[in-house]
């Protein structure tokens, strides 16, 4: 579930008994923010903040080809790594 900052849900997936991490970028897919006005809902957020289950390389990598912002902080042992 990716929800704002008012804890107004955006987006909802239902998987059952599948790891979180997996399911981050059809959560994001699925995310739509409504503009005030006219228009259609953005489907881009500017930042998406996430807990260290969401810290690996390939969801930091989406986040970057599609040019969103995001805070997630690094698991103890990989930040050892850097």
């Amino acid at each position: 579930m990716a929800v704002e900052q008012s804890q107004k849900p955006r987006s909802i997936v239902v998987t059952g008994q599948r790891g979180d991490s997996p399911q981050f970028e059809p959560v994001v897919e699925k995310v739509r923010v409504p503009r005030i006005g006219p228009g259609r809902p953005r489907v881009r957020p500017h930042r998406v903040q996430a807990d260290k289950a969401y810290a690996s390389r390939e969801n930091r990598a989406y986040l970057c080809c599609r040019g969103i912002r995001c805070t997630i902080p690094d698991k103890a042992d990989q930040a050892r790594n850097h």
